[in-house]
């Protein structure tokens, strides 16, 4: 998912997001350890949309105080 998409977001649904990302890193951490996951580079694209999330909200919440 792209920044430029995510900005268009309001606030709850980037929350909402992040908690979805957040879940399907950790179903994939899960599946790591045991052995299921065949593309291990899923682990590293889901951090990086976790992050992009994040501050994007940040960048948010800041512009509205």
């Amino acid at each position: 998912m792209e920044a430029k998409e995510l900005r268009e977001l309001s606030l709850d649904e980037l929350d909402a997001k992040g908690t979805e990302l957040r879940s399907e890193l950790f179903n994939a951490r899960v599946r790591k350890a045991t052995g299921q996951l065949e593309n291990t580079a899923l682990l590293g694209a889901l951090r990086k949309n976790v992050a992009r999330v994040e501050t994007i909200l940040r960048e948010k919440r800041g512009a509205d105080q």
